[in-house]
């Protein structure tokens, strides 16, 4: 996909490479699998759905980073580099950055900005990820 633009970010200290684990990436994926369904029922708060499909994204973003061998310590970054790890289209990763940043201010400020059509398209942007993974070749992983 885009590695000589993922291996520049290592050389600047963006990403670390470390060889993908079977047991970690089948671990983020099951976990988005359950959060990105759980962010769907309606009869939880809208902060609590938010947060599910905002988690969501992120474990399918790091998981598409740790397939090829990368790491990241900023969440943001994971997002970021989705064009390159899965080839996503520029909607689907800004949509998840914005969702990163909205995530922030409820995080670090308090502030919830009930934004229902953000919601909706973040769920929508994280359920076109995992079709992403399927139509990319197989990683041999280093652990079972």
């Amino acid at each position: 996909m885009g590695s000589s633009n993922l291996d520049n970010l290592v050389r600047i200290g963006k990403l670390k490479r470390e060889p993908p684990s079977a047991r970690e990436l089948r671990g983020l994926l099951e976990s988005a699998e359950l959060r990105l369904a759980d962010a769907t029922n309606e009869s939880l708060s809208f902060a609590s759905r938010f947060d599910l499909a905002y988690n969501a994204s992120h474990a399918l973003a790091l998981c598409s980073l740790r397939r090829l061998g990368y790491r990241c310590d900023q969440r943001y970054l994971a997002f970021q580099t989705l064009p390159h790890t899965v080839g996503v289209p520029g909607e689907v990763w800004r949509v998840l950055v914005k969702a990163h940043e909205r995530r922030n201010l409820a995080e670090y400020e308090g502030h919830v900005d009930q934004d229902e059509r953000l919601l909706a398209d973040a769920i929508s942007a994280t359920e076109r990820l995992p079709a992403a993974f399927v139509a990319l070749p197989p990683i041999a992983e280093t652990a079972p």
